[in-house]
Order: structure tokens, then C-alpha cells, then sequence
């Protein structure tokens, strides 16, 4: 029988984006009459009620990117620079879900420097020997972290909808390990993240060369076997291809403090229900009665 804990880690940033962008496509941001915009907050609330259901963990923790600048930036000045600056009605609900998932008994976790995907990558790998990991996010680049006791859902349109990927599961879907998928991700670079990869080498491409060769660097070793518009590519876009590689990786050494008796899960304090109440999260307030989560509140 296994004992071990089931730990969650929520790539915060990737559900609060989401939320957000599914209900103010309509203008429906939910401003509470204190004028407070809270749809990503009750969105990610929603969201992670349902991650708890399904996936029912002993233990939870949510990660944060805190600030926009990472080391990545350091290396170069194009990552993330194409994305536009969040829209206002975004901006008090960075603060306000991290008062509500504190609020709930739960713990927020980020280091400055750091993305939330580096902190999910080092707390997951830290602790894969002394847990079963369920990694939650929007986000395919942490399929990556896919390995032993580590396992990820990726959410899917509407709320409790994922595709989940074991380490086992990844490789027989893509033909490629986890760790593999860096050096994809490295030839075929990433619109979303700023950074181009290879030139004129798109995701096919890639996936093929890294299936054959197995690395970009057994790849390196063999260009004179690949087409020549394929060598010429490579070749003239060299210190891109090095530098993409090192921006694809998640960098799981971040200097994160982390224990597992401060993530346990907790009952829902009354407390919560107070903030929910004078915030006006009326979708909060329904999924709780729905799902019979009142029931878990602990009494006064």
C-alpha cells in the first residue's frame, strides 16, 4: 500500500490568466461594488476547487512568478518582450488571490529572479522521492518535469477538463522522453516566450531531428547527414539554438525554502467564508454550497 503524501503544486500564474481571459472577453469582470474587478480571482478559485476534487491531495502549494524579470532576461533581452503589459482591470487581482488563497488555508510560494515554473520544477524534483507530485498549469512546457512520482494535468477549456501526462504516457504520445522535449523546444523555439530557436525549423521538423538524433548535441555531431537547407539553418543560427536550449530548461536548483508539514491541507477556515462574503465572490460562494464544500468549514 502506498503512504505516500499527494502533493499538488499549482502553476498559479497559468489559471489566473486563464480565468481571467475567459469571462473579459465579454466585459464580464465582475467589479464588486467597492469597484474591484475579481473575475480571475473567482476563476482561479473555481479552478483550483475543482483540481482539489479530482485530484485530492494531501498537500498544496501554489507557485508565483514575482515580477516580470527573471534571470531569463539576463540572458536575453527578447524573452517575454513581445507580451504586452497586463490589462488593468488585471493588475489588483495579482494581490487580492494571494490574500484569498491564504485566506483558504493555503500556501503561496515564489522567489524573485525566479519563474513559478523554476519553483514547481525545484520543489517537484526535491521532493519526488518523499511524494506523489500532481503538477497543475496551463502551460506544456512543464511536461518537461515529467519523470518518477511526478505527473502533470494540463487544463483544458471550461473548468475540470485536463489532459494528463505520466512520464510512461508522455513518451508513447510523443516519441520522445520529457527531457528530450528541451532540445524541441530549443530547435523550434517559442513564439509565446520570445524566443526564436532555429530559424525556418518548425515543430515537425524538430521533433523528427530530435527522434533521430536523439540530442542537439548528437544532432551537432552528425549536420553533415541532414538536408542542406536543414545544415545551413542550423549552422548560421548556432548561438540561438545554444541559448533557446538554455531558456527552454526549467531550472530546478532555484534557492526555495520548502517543507511538506508546512503544505498540508487544512480545513476551510470560517474565516474564508467572511472574506468571500465581504469580496461579494458569488461564484466562490455557489461552487462551496454545490459541492458541498460548506460541509468542510470548521466551526467557530
Amino acid at each position: 500500500m502506498n503512504n505516500k503524501p499527494n502533493l499538488l503544486l499549482v502553476d498559479g500564474m497559468a489559471l489566473l490568466f486563464r480565468a481571467f481571459y475567459a469571462t473579459s472577453v465579454t466585459g464580464q469582470f465582475m467589479i464588486n461594488s467597492k469597484g474591484m474587478p475579481t473575475n480571475a480571482v473567482q476563476g482561479f478559485m473555481r479552478h483550483l476547487f475543482f483540481a482539489l476534487e479530482a485530484v485530492e491531495p494531501s498537500h498544496t502549494a501554489i507557485c508565483w512568478d514575482m515580477g516580470s524579470k527573471t534571470f531569463r532576461n539576463e540572458m536575453f533581452d527578447g524573452y517575454k518582450a513581445n507580451r504586452s503589459a497586463p490589462p488593468v482591470e488585471m493588475i489588483p487581482q495579482f494581490d487580492l488571490v494571494k490574500e484569498v488563497v491564504e485566506a483558504f488555508h493555503l500556501t503561496n510560494h515564489g522567489v524573485v529572479g525566479y519563474e513559478a515554473d523554476d519553483c514547481i520544477g525545484t520543489i517537484a524534483k526535491r521532493m519526488q522521492n518523499d511524494a506523489k507530485i500532481t503538477i497543475l498549469t496551463g502551460d506544456r512546457d512543464l511536461l518537461q518535469l515529467l519523470d518518477e512520482n511526478i505527473e502533470v494535468q494540463i487544463l483544458q477549456k471550461g473548468f475540470g477538463n485536463y489532459n494528463h501526462y505520466t512520464h510512461t504516457s508522455f513518451i508513447e504520445e510523443m516519441g520522445i522522453t520529457p527531457n528530450q522535449f528541451i532540445d524541441v523546444k530549443a530547435l523550434m523555439g517559442d513564439t509565446s516566450d520570445g524566443y526564436p530557436g532555429v530559424k525556418g525549423i518548425g515543430e515537425k521538423t524538430a521533433m523528427k531531428l530530435i527522434q533521430e538524433y536523439g540530442t542537439i548535441d548528437e544532432l551537432l555531431k552528425n549536420l553533415e547527414q541532414l538536408t542542406p537547407g536543414q545544415r545551413k539553418k542550423i549552422e548560421e543560427d548556432m548561438e540561438m539554438l545554444h541559448l533557446s536550449r538554455k531558456l527552454a530548461r526549467i531550472h530546478c536548483e532555484v534557492p526555495i525554502e520548502f517543507s511538506l508539514e508546512t503544505v498540508i491541507r487544512k480545513q476551510i477556515p470560517n474565516s474564508f467564508i467572511d472574506m468571500i462574503d465581504e469580496l461579494e465572490l458569488k461564484s466562490i460562494r455557489r461552487h462551496l454550497i454545490q459541492s458541498k464544500w460548506l460541509e468542510q468549514v470548521e466551526l467557530a
